[in-house]
């Protein structure tokens, strides 16, 4: 298994919550990354805190191998403020088309992949305080007329993406290159909360990710790695790198460090056993906005598992282009 890059924080116009250590829910990056695993099936969570405890974002995902050149996942995300105020859930399944295959031993792939499901955002309204509800003097009065009017405080609509990815899965290479890029919310769907009937639509989240595996001996490897993502005027850039270290047959330890550029560093450390993988990772926050927040800086914690009927689990054998 590998240790990527990964990114977090919605910025500027940018509307998805995601994940620094974005290979715990790779579904939600590329979809074309569906089932690129040693091994038969893989299930994962993760639970961030940003901001002083003032968002709350857990993810759980689920893939499967089949050997019709086909792969599936489930991916599911739910980010809420600390006071509830605000939830934001989305829901997705994966379908990954395995079957485009060529060079040596026809390891290398391009996978094309297809994502639909459900956005839900709500609010509490009676938990949402506006600046006409506060008096010179005298503070919040819950009781002041909020000035604004919401029609429908809980919406769901239906969202789909699409990836490709290529990747060499070629075994005792010293270099495994992987890259790809993805779009969501292809649907555009919109934000109707308001009774004005200025109904914004979300813009279309594109993602390029693209890294290199670099065998240095039988006693380590190194992944270093860059992505850029794009969603409305936003923009998102990092690079980074993982040292993996092998310790025994049946357990790695994993090193690295991440650069959001303009935004946050990100060191990571998680080992693995046996199929179990587990990992922390620290956005230091170094941007403007570690000022109006505080503190800003953010801590995950994530766990996954990858199951196979193999009688020993490898993280060796093949070469795949995430964790």
């Amino acid at each position: 298994m590998v240790v990527c890059f990964g990114i977090q924080n919605p910025v500027l116009a940018q509307v998805d919550p995601h994940f620094s250590q974005y290979y715990i829910q790779p579904m939600a990056m590329n979809p074309a990354l569906t089932g690129a695993i040693d091994g038969e099936y893989r299930v994962s969570a993760i639970w961030r805190t940003a901001y002083g405890n003032s968002l709350l974002t857990k993810g759980l995902s689920a893939e499967a191998v089949t050997n019709k050149n086909a792969n599936f996942g489930l991916n599911l995300l739910n980010e809420t403020s600390s006071d509830g105020a605000y939830n934001y859930t989305t829901g997705n399944i994966s379908y990954a088309y395995t079957g485009v295959r060529f060079g040596k031993g026809y390891s290398q792939y391009l996978v094309m992949a297809l994502q639909g499901g459900f956005i839900n955002r709500r609010f509490d309204v009676g938990k949402l305080q506006f600046g006409s509800q506060w008096t010179p003097g005298v503070g919040y009065e819950p009781s002041n007329n909020s000035g604004e009017s919401f029609i429908k405080p809980s919406i769901s609509t239906f969202d789909a993406g699409a990836g490709l990815e290529y990747y060499d899965a070629t075994p005792n290479k010293k270099t495994n290159f992987f890259g790809g890029l993805s779009a969501y919310h292809l649907t555009q769907p919109t934000d109707p909360f308001l009774s004005t009937g200025n109904k914004e639509r979300m813009p279309i989240r594109y993602c390029v990710q693209a890294g290199v595996r670099i065998v240095g001996s039988d006693l380590w490897s190194i992944v270093p790695s860059a992505i850029f993502m794009k969603e409305g005027s936003a923009e998102e850039k990092m690079i980074g790198a993982y040292v993996q270290l092998y310790a025994s047959a049946s357990t790695d330890l994993i090193v690295g460090a991440n650069w959001r550029m303009q935004d946050a560093a990100i060191p990571f450390v998680g080992f693995y056993y046996k199929g179990l993988t587990m990992g922390v990772s620290y956005d230091a926050n170094v941007s403007s906005m570690n000022t109006a927040a505080n503190p800003s800086n953010s801590i995950e914690v994530s766990i996954s598992f990858v199951g196979s009927s193999k009688s020993k689990l490898s993280t060796k054998a093949f070469p795949c282009p995430r964790f």
